[in-house]
């Protein structure tokens, strides 16, 4: 499934709106980035977290740059048959990238059943 930019950045809205107000109010010192060329070794990721969670910020954390999540469009339209695919590929990508936002690994996702 191709879109355009903006119909992609509509969606990845709609997904980050669709958040619970808990999630939102938490949200500290953190970016969302759409990238068009995922780069080298990344052809197979949908999202990418980097940063410090929540869970590891100390009562020094200040001063940092912005935590960066980061969703790859062309890996999320290959991975979508129609807009309805799309949109719930990109709103999964985005939960599953702020689950790394407050420190739940890849490991504990996939014991809730949420990789």
């Amino acid at each position: 499934m191709r879109t355009s930019r903006e119909r992609f950045e509509e969606l990845v809205i709609e997904a980050l709106d669709g958040l619970p107000e808990w999630i939102r109010e938490r949200l500290d010192n953190v970016d969302v980035l759409i990238e068009d060329e995922p780069g080298p070794g990344r052809s197979h990721l949908l999202g990418l977290y980097e940063g410090i969670p929540l869970t590891q910020r100390g009562f020094s954390y200040a001063g940092v740059l912005p935590d960066r999540i980061t969703l790859f469009r062309p890996n999320i339209e290959r991975a979508a048959a129609d807009e309805e695919a799309l949109r719930e590929r990109i709103r999964h990508t985005v939960v599953h990238e702020f689950a790394h936002f407050f420190g739940i690994s890849d490991d504990r996702l996939r014991e809730i059943g949420r990789y």
